[in-house]
């Protein structure tokens, strides 16, 4: 009997073990369901301040739910859910036009779905994620546009910047591997521009032009980049850009002309001279070239042939501005030359000295119907009143001289 009892008394006791042990168990998953519960219920929570507009709580909620420093966010900050649910209560914010509660919302969208797809190895979340990346996609472009056009270009840039990553992500490049979204990078590119950051500016309009995207303007803006770094070092780049862009473009009149540009500018009128010559072998019908060549032989000394260009010019086109004005500037520089002549006449030669003056009149003559077509095409410019000013004085015509003394407020 003993035996037995004792027999009993130690399967009680062993009983008595296994039933605290369950206990134990159950209490232990009691907790931990507890605490899961009340994480999932923040994430929960945030979910239903954004519905409800309360986005400061939204940000909290969610925030505590990612936080890896709160022990109570030990079972969420892992979680793919978790960061998808952040990403879509950042991006409500900026849509509500309440941004100014947080710092640059959509970036913190980004960084959210980007840990989402980290966190997601079983790839459950991929199409949901997929989708709130398209509407993000949206979002930047709205964001890009709007600081564009306000002036604030590293929010522009930074906006095209984050598409670019987007575009890159597995989840959004299987799809379509060989995808390239040139416009955005181009976008990236002008604002970086804007932004005076040329570094990153040439960095992307180099990138473009790999793709041939909008061919030889692309190359364009390249030289430009280079040429707003205002050192000589980077303005020789500019035009070795441009003549890159030439022999792969070469209809491209855009390319011819720019690089004409720096040539002028450089004081190099040889090469620019030659490059003149081949842009009339391609458009002839084009009087920009024509005026550009006139100005080169001024710059030479050779005003027959700079009088011939303009006059080309003209031909092509009589309301070109620039054309009438040098060609008036031209005809007027003669007369001020011609008068240095008459007053070099000897005081006892009275008849020869009229005689001098009455050919600077003749070239004041000239250089007027250029003036007056000038006025014409453009009334309000100060430099074609200046000009019809002193042409009326020496010409004598005190009417119009003074018509225009009160045009200039004088």
């Amino acid at each position: 009997m003993i035996k037995f009892i004792n027999n009993i008394f130690v399967k009680k006791k062993k009983l008595t073990v296994i039933s605290m042990k369950r206990t134990i168990m159950l209490l232990s998953f009691v907790f931990a369901f507890s605490a899961v519960f009340a994480q999932k219920k923040a994430v929960t929570s945030a979910q239903n301040f954004r519905n409800a507009g309360d986005f400061e709580q939204a940000l909290k909620s969610i925030n505590e739910a990612v936080d890896v420093s709160n022990s109570k966010a030990a079972k969420t900050h892992s979680v793919p859910k978790t960061w998808e649910t952040r990403g879509d209560i950042f991006q409500a914010v900026f849509r509500s036009n309440e941004g100014n509660i947080v710092n640059d919302p959509l970036t913190e969208a980004f960084n959210s779905y980007k840990k989402a797809i980290e966190l997601d190895a079983k790839k459950r979340s991929e199409k949901s994620i997929k989708l709130k990346l398209f509407t993000l996609t949206n979002d930047l472009l709205i964001q890009a546009s709007n600081a564009f056009n306000d002036g604030n270009y590293d929010l522009a840039q930074k906006s095209f910047e984050t598409i670019m990553s987007i575009n890159e992500l597995p989840l959004i490049k299987n799809d379509n591997p060989d995808f390239v979204d040139t416009e955005t990078i181009l976008n990236a590119g002008l604002a970086a521009y804007n932004a005076e950051k040329f570094d990153d500016a040439i960095k992307y309009f180099t990138e473009v032009a790999e793709y041939e995207y909008d061919e030889g303007r692309t190359y364009s803006l390249i030289a430009a980049a280079y040429q707003s770094k205002k050192t000589v070092s980077d303005t020789l780049k500019a035009i070795d850009v441009l003549k890159e862009a030439f022999e792969k473009y070469p209809e491209e009149n855009s390319i011819l002309v720019y690089l004409i540009q720096i040539y002028l500018d450089l004081d190099r009128t040889e090469d620019a001279m030659s490059y003149l010559e081949v842009a009339i072998s391609q458009d002839a019908s084009n009087p920009v070239y024509y005026f550009a060549q006139g100005g080169l032989y001024e710059k030479l000394e050779k005003e027959e042939e700079a009088i011939s260009m303009y006059e080309k010019s003209l031909s092509l086109n009589s309301n070109y501005f620039d054309t009438n004005f040098n060609l008036g500037v031209l005809y007027y520089n003669r007369g001020i030359k011609q008068i240095e002549v008459a007053n070099a006449v000897p005081p006892n030669e009275s008849e020869r000295y009229e005689e001098e003056v009455k050919k600077a009149d003749a070239w004041w003559e000239k250089a007027l119907p250029y003036m007056e077509k000038c006025r014409e095409i453009t009334p309000d410019d100060e430099d074609t009143l200046e000009s019809l000013k002193n042409l009326y004085y020496r010409l004598k015509e005190m009417d119009k001289y003074n018509a225009i003394l009160e045009l200039l407020d004088q």
